[in-house]
């Protein structure tokens, strides 16, 4: 039987946190992070975590868990957070899953195939043949094997063919019916979904002020210092929205003026994208944040108990 949680989710900078605040401590809920983000230790200008005085008054879960210089993918997400939100339950309090990550929430409330360990040395063939042969000869090689994953992906897909092709050479067995079992089995965790949501206007202006109290506060700075560490440009960590444009920058890309410009750019495309997905959602309950926050978390948790009462 899956988990019960509620989710409190929305755009960037649409106000989740102070709302995630009141609302947990008014449902007695833990917070499980669902932002890709604020996994890694040493990001801080950019990922708007939640304060420490807000985290002292509401566990928080899935906040600095693992370095900028390692990797982290959805299978650890949902790894470390199905830990954290059993572990919430049998305290008697309830999981409360907040965050935009797309990816995170679906993992926790879809069927996610992880298939075999990654094979480094398979991929480290599998891409040298790609540069002497190009991406075409392995998207060949990847339908010879699995017609449907090759019909699916771009023959410039580089990573997820070799992904398909790394999980057939370890299973015998083609990806896209693997996953395809996986979607037939029940999903870890279920419970109301609420999403926040302002007026447009209202939403971009909030971006671009963060944006620019994210300048003040010293984003390029950190930023200097990861690439000292050695994160590189295209390391999982860097392609937070704020990094991955002041890293650009730092790299003599282009000026810093330019990379405000597509920070602020950027940022108001993705939240335009969070808004589409969770249009998409069946079961989403939405909620008008441009109000006090007390008013807000009001609604959210009126909202969450009556979904709750459902299950």
């Amino acid at each position: 039987m899956p988990e019960t949680i509620a989710i409190l989710t929305g755009p960037t900078a649409v106000g989740k946190t102070d709302v995630a605040i009141l609302a947990a401590e008014a449902l007695n809920a833990e917070i499980i992070s669902a932002d890709s983000m604020a996994v890694y230790r040493g990001l801080e200008v950019a990922t708007a975590k939640p304060s420490l005085e807000q985290r002292l008054r509401v566990p928080h879960h899935l906040i600095d868990v693992v370095d900028a210089t390692q990797p982290f993918t959805v299978a650890d997400y949902r790894r470390l957070a199905l830990q954290a939100i059993r572990s919430t339950a049998a305290r008697g309090r309830l999981p409360l899953v907040v965050g935009g990550t797309r990816l995170y929430i679906w993992a926790l409330t879809s069927t996610l195939f992880e298939g075999p360990a990654a094979d480094p040395a398979l991929r480290s063939r599998l891409s040298e043949l790609a540069v002497r042969e190009g991406h075409h000869a392995l998207h060949r090689r990847l339908a010879e094997v699995d017609s449907v994953a090759a019909a699916r992906l771009s023959p410039n897909d580089l990573k997820r063919i070799i992904r398909a092709l790394e999980v057939y050479e370890a299973t015998g067995t083609p990806i896209s019916e693997l996953q395809a079992a996986s979607r037939r089995s029940e999903p870890p965790c279920a419970g109301p979904m609420v999403a926040l949501v302002r007026d447009r206007s209202q939403l971009y202006a909030r971006i671009n002020a963060r944006a620019d109290a994210m300048m003040a506060a010293g984003l390029v700075e950190e930023v200097a210092s990861l690439l000292a560490r050695g994160v590189g440009e295209h390391a999982t960590a860097m392609q937070g929205h704020g990094y991955k444009e002041i890293a650009g920058y730092l790299l003599g890309k282009y000026d810093r003026e330019e990379a405000v410009r597509l920070l602020k750019r950027n940022t108001r495309r993705y939240a335009k994208r969070q808004l589409s997905w969770l249009r998409q959602e069946p079961a989403v309950a939405w909620v008008n944040a441009d109000r006090p926050a007390e008013e807000v978390a009001a609604e959210v948790v009126r909202l969450i108990r009556a979904g709750l009462g459902r299950r």
